[in-house]
C-alpha cells in the first residue's frame, strides 16, 4: 500500500484502472455540473429551479465521490464470478457514498442517483472492458441481483414518484441496461459531433435526447405529469429543429427553459443519465484497460 496508490490489492493494473475510472466518473459529474446552458439544472449562470444548489457546490460533492467510485471499480475487478457479493459490496460503498455527499453538500442531496448510475457502470467497466455496449449490460446485471443490506423503503422523493405514477426511476433505467443512455443519449452525442455540433452543444443535445422520453421522476415529483409533459414535449421541439446549435433550436430552447423555470421544475434524473453518458464516452474514448483485466467478470 503506498500513498499514490492506496489500495492493498495484489494485481496493480486492477487498482490502477479503479483510480482511472473513478478519475473518469468525477469528471463526468463535473463537466455535467458545468454544462451551459441547461433548461431548469444548475450551470454556470445559476442554480436553475433550485434554490439550495450551485455548480461549485456540485463540482465539490462530485470531488468528494472519487475515493468511492474507485472502490465501486476495485470491488468490479477483483471480486470475480461471484455477483451477489460484488452486489453487497458496492451497495455498501454506495450507503457511505451518500454519507460522504452528505457531509460535502452540507445535507443537500446533489448525487444521489448519480452515485448508483456511475457507481454501477464504474463498477462494470472494471471486468469489461472500453465497450459501451457490455458496460451498460453488465451494470444492468449487477443492477437487477438483490442487495441485503438495502433498506426496504428510503422514502425518497425519486422512490415516491416511482410508486405514484408507475414508473421505474433511476432503478429501472440501471436494471434495464441504461437504455437512455445507450439507445439516446450516446447516440445524438455522436451525431452531433459528427455533424460539427461544438461540444457543448452537443453534450445540451444528448441531454435534451433523454429529455425527450425519460420518465423523469425528478420533474414527477416536482411538477407531477404536467411538469413531465411540458419537458419531454420542449425537448423534442428543440431536437426537431435541428439540436441547440441552430437558431431555430436556440428559440425552441428559450422557449423550454422559460417554461421550466416558471413550473419550477428541474429535470434532475436525465442530468443523471447525462454525467452516466459523458462517462462513458469517456470510458470509450479515453481508458486503456489492461488486457489482463478486461475478462475478469
Amino acid at each position: 500500500m503506498t500513498a499514490a496508490n492506496p489500495f492493498p490489492v495484489r494485481d496493480i493494473l486492477t487498482a490502477d484502472v479503479a483510480l482511472r475510472l473513478a478519475d473518469h466518473a468525477v469528471t463526468a459529474l463535473v463537466d455535467e455540473a458545468m454544462l451551459t446552458p441547461k433548461p431548469g439544472l444548475v450551470d454556470l449562470r445559476g442554480a436553475g429551479a433550485h434554490r439550495d444548489l450551485s455548480w461549485p457546490l456540485m463540482c465539490a460533492s462530485a470531488c468528494a465521490l472519487r475515493p468511492a467510485f474507485a472502490q465501486m471499480a476495485l470491488a468490479g475487478g477483483t471480486i470475480v464470478n461471484d455477483d451477489d457479493r460484488l452486489r453487497r459490496r458496492i451497495g455498501a460503498i454506495g450507503r457511505d457514498a451518500e454519507a460522504t455527499m452528505m457531509a460535502a453538500s452540507g445535507g443537500i442531496n446533489t448525487h444521489r442517483g448519480a452515485i448508483w448510475a456511475l457507481g454501477l457502470l464504474v463498477t462494470a467497466a472494471a471486468s469489461t472492458g472500453p465497450d459501451t455496449a457490455r458496460i451498460a449490460a453488465r451494470a444492468g446485471r449487477l443492477a437487477r441481483v438483490a442487495d441485503p443490506g438495502a433498506p426496504a423503503s428510503t422514502g425518497h422523493k425519486g422512490e415516491r414518484a416511482c410508486i405514484e405514477h408507475g414508473v421505474g426511476g433511476a432503478r429501472g433505467q440501471a436494471r434495464a441496461g441504461f437504455p437512455h443512455v445507450v439507445g439516446h443519449a450516446l447516440p445524438m452525442l455522436k451525431l452531433a459531433r459528427a455533424r460539427g455540433d461544438a461540444e457543448h452543444h452537443a453534450r445540451v443535445n444528448a441531454l435534451l435526447a433523454v429529455m425527450a422520453t425519460l420518465d423523469d421522476t425528478c420533474l414527477l415529483a416536482r411538477g407531477g405529469r404536467k411538469a413531465l409533459a411540458a419537458a419531454q414535449d420542449g425537448a423534442r421541439r428543440v431536437l426537431a429543429c435541428g439540436g441547440i446549435a441552430t437558431p431555430n433550436g436556440r428559440r425552441a430552447f428559450g422557449v423550454l427553459e422559460a417554461r421550466l423555470r416558471r413550473m419550477h421544475v428541474s429535470p434532475g434524473g436525465a442530468a443523471d443519465l447525462l454525467a452516466a453518458t459523458l462517462l462513458l464516452d469517456r470510458i470509450e474514448r479515453g481508458v486503456a484497460v489492461p488486457a489482463t483485466t478486461m475478462e475478469l467478470g
